[in-house]
């Protein structure tokens, strides 16, 4: 997988309708192209501690947090390479860290049963194990993306995602796609993920259609809806 593995960068999210969506792809269509990966179904193992610690200080907005996941682009099996990846947020610019393994390896390294590979990255994820001690997977969370790239060769990315569901089952990346939605239905997360600002073109395709940045976590709304979920269990059998 030859895929970039650090990455260092602002990511702003909008939240839209399908004609909204329609209209910015139909700007975006003389500067940029779909990425290696076309469309396809992105899957992820969020790990995290027994009371969700890292989502919940996440979601209290700090100048520092991160996050661990599980990542594969498509069904994986035991022996189809994923990512392991390392993201953190400081200050608004997103540092991201991923090493690519195949899943069985994974899910042993984080785990604790298996060291990670010797690498910087490898090193900066097993910090993470270390410090956090009881990291276990969480959260199933998958979605379809479009990615797009810029054809003179910046860093400017766009992504678009649908049919955003979560579970807390059968945490593993070879299992059927199934989960509760995030997303209200007709409604699309796109992504502009840049090191600079954003090109006069998309800021004048957004302002035409009135499409506003938003504060979205697909994480932090899982686990918003799993928060919720269990509050109304626990009054219903109060």
């Amino acid at each position: 997988m030859g895929s970039q593995m650090v990455f260092k960068r602002y990511e702003i999210k909008y939240l839209m309708n399908y004609r909204q969506k329609d209209a910015v792809l139909q700007a975006m269509e003389p500067y940029m192209s779909m990425d290696e990966y076309g469309h396809s179904l992105i899957r992820n193992i969020y790990y995290d501690t027994p009371d969700f610690r890292l989502i919940r200080e996440s979601m209290e907005k700090p100048v520092y947090k991160e996050k661990i996941r599980v990542r594969s682009y498509g069904p994986s099996g035991a022996g189809d390479p994923v990512f392991v990846e390392l993201k953190k947020k400081y200050q608004d610019v997103v540092y991201k860290r991923r090493i690519s393994m195949p899943q069985a390896q994974a899910k042993a390294c984080l785990g604790r049963k298996m060291q990670l590979p010797d690498s910087q990255i490898g090193q900066e994820i097993a910090y993470v194990l270390d410090f956090y001690r009881k990291l276990e997977p969480a959260v199933f969370l998958s979605y379809e993306r479009e990615a797009f790239y810029e054809r003179d060769g910046g860093d400017f990315r766009v992504t678009f995602d649908e049919n955003i569901r979560y579970r807390q089952e059968e945490l593993w990346l070879d299992s059927d796609e199934w989960g509760t939605a995030i997303l209200k239905p007709g409604l699309v997360l796109m992504e502009v993920k840049t090191s600079g600002g954003l090109p006069l073109w998309m800021v004048q395709a957004l302002s035409r259609q009135k499409i506003y940045k938003t504060s979205f976590s697909k994480y932090g709304s899982a686990y918003l809806d799993i928060f919720l979920s269990k509050r109304k269990g626990e009054r219903q059998y109060a």
